[in-house]
């Protein structure tokens, strides 16, 4: 990780932060794989994105991360919690429900950083591993998750754009 900056929990005060990361983040994300911009920036869905973080960080059964630099910018955030499927045994898995890097951060270790917190936070739980989803036209997060050791597991669901998000598991404990 980089010296200039740290992982620590989500506060209510961050959710904004977070929100505007995330509208980033995957504004690039979904543009890079062949979304229109006009699906993109719906106000709606935006303010959807805020009341999920919110409940993420007040949530007991969640833990919502923040990545920031040492001058206090929140550049990735992280939200985890039990899975969402229910033929994933939730006494033996959490889900990597978000990791998002503002884009003027990527390949800066943050979301190494985020995923280590991740993985550090199953195993200290006492749990077997992970599961999470990601969009399959998203190549950079397909790729960054294939790094660290991520693999499909067969499950699928409709997504944007006719492209669906594809579930991957990693074996932690």
């Amino acid at each position: 990780m980089n010296d200039n900056m740290r992982v620590r929990e989500a506060s209510p005060e961050d959710a904004e932060a977070m929100t505007d990361l995330h509208t980033r983040a995957r504004s690039a994300y979904y543009a890079a794989g062949g979304l229109a911009a006009a699906e993109l920036a719906d106000p709606a869905a935006r303010e959807l994105r805020r009341h999920g973080w919110a409940r993420a960080i007040a949530s007991p059964v969640m833990t919502a991360l923040c990545a920031e630099t040492s001058e206090g910018r929140v550049v990735g955030a992280l939200a985890m919690g039990p899975p969402k499927d229910a033929d994933v045994d939730a006494s033996l898995h959490r889900q990597l429900c978000q990791l998002h890097v503002d884009p003027d951060a990527w390949g800066r270790g943050v979301g190494s950083a985020l995923h280590g917190a991740f993985a550090e936070g199953v195993v200290a739980g006492g749990f077997a591993g992970g599961v999470l989803e990601v969009w399959e036209a998203n190549a950079r997060a397909g790729g960054f998750y294939r790094r660290h050791g991520w693999r499909a597991d067969g499950a699928r669901r409709p997504g944007p754009g006719g492209v669906d998000y594809v579930r991957l598991r990693r074996d932690l404990g």
